[in-house]
């Protein structure tokens, strides 16, 4: 981890440098909407990346499941995954919810619809908000299964976001990407979204690591403590 962390911190910042570059100094300026436009950007990569991280959050929670009573150490390897990436994936879901509405204003006029998009998207955010509270307060023995199942039951909200847009007429804008006639984008727009979408999941990736080694080496330390708290017991039974 320590050998990865510099290399690709320097990754992340130079991509976050070039997108920016990108989203503001190269892409052209949208007709209708002008330089507001820009918050597509990085709207597109939240959006994007909240769906990638509650996946990875999903399919490592199925994982400690399984092996949560056969093999016990790889699943508190699958729950630390887990809970990195739900709070990589909230952290982007609250981006999508704050970038939204700055978007609205000047467009729409108004900060907030209760449009299908936008209120599963707030569904969305406060499961995982829920799921984070699971694993702060709940008590001791149940919080790993709890957050587990939670979660799996959260993610099921994901693709009704995505779909919302293709499934019910709403007032957010068309999907861009197999939206049909007339959907796409400028090449030089999607050049853009695309380094910004880089230099997010570069950021995103990073901090997942930086917090999946963190939470290994607290339950390596919980895990000492248990076995010196244990042997004193053994010792005196003896």
């Amino acid at each position: 981890m320590k050998k990865l962390f510099y290399p690709w911190l320097a990754l992340t910042i130079a991509l976050a440098i070039y997108g920016f570059m990108q989203a503001w100094f190269i892409a052209p300026t949208e007709a209708t909407m002008g330089n507001i436009q820009r918050i597509f950007y990085y709207h597109f990569a939240a959006g994007n990346l909240l769906c990638l991280f509650f996946f990875a959050n999903f399919v490592a929670s199925i994982g400690y499941l399984i092996v949560r009573r056969s093999n016990p150490t790889r699943a508190q390897k699958f729950d630390a995954f887990a809970l990195a990436n739900a709070e990589m994936g909230t952290v982007f879901c609250a981006t999508v919810l704050v970038q939204g509405p700055l978007w609205a204003r000047p467009v729409w006029g108004i900060w907030w619809t209760w449009d299908e998009r936008l209120t599963s998207t707030l569904v969305l955010f406060l499961i995982y908000v829920a799921y984070l509270m699971v694993r702060r307060f709940a008590v001791a023995g149940q919080t790993q299964t709890l957050a587990a199942v939670l979660a799996i039951f959260g993610f099921l909200d994901v693709p009704i976001v995505y779909m919302s847009i293709r499934w019910w007429r709403t007032q957010h804008p068309a999907p861009v990407i197999f939206g049909g006639p007339n959907s796409g984008l400028d090449p030089r727009i999607w050049t853009a979204a695309f380094w910004n979408l880089g230099a997010w999941l570069a950021w995103g990736i990073l901090l997942v690591g930086v917090r999946y080694y963190g939470l290994g080496r607290e339950q390596a330390r919980q895990q000492r403590q248990a076995a010196a708290t244990r042997e004193p017991a053994w010792e005196a039974a003896r």
